[in-house]
């Protein structure tokens, strides 16, 4: 398991995975910050981006910021800097 901290910017025109700034990930997602809706976003996001289940990803802390703290199963920080793209500084 690993532990990622994200930055959720929500009601975006897009999905994506905007990629590392530091040890923060930025995440866009379409749907608004209400009923945990972007939080499903984020979820469905990352499932498709790293390549893992829905259940491999847990929301662990920030359920309603939009500073998250995210585990993923079954995964190495290795395997998540790989599949995930870094934005220079």
């Amino acid at each position: 398991m690993v532990r990622v901290y994200l930055r959720v910017h929500p009601r975006s025109s897009r999905n994506q995975v905007v990629g590392f700034r530091g040890d923060v990930l930025h995440v866009r997602v379409t749907a608004p910050p209400s009923d945990g809706k972007a939080n499903q976003a984020v979820v469905s996001l990352l499932s498709e981006a790293l390549g893992v289940s829905k259940s491999s990803i847990r929301i662990v802390r920030g359920h309603g910021s939009r500073d998250k703290s995210v585990d993923v199963d079954s995964a190495s920080g290795e395997f998540i800097r790989e599949r995930l793209p870094w934005v220079p500084d």
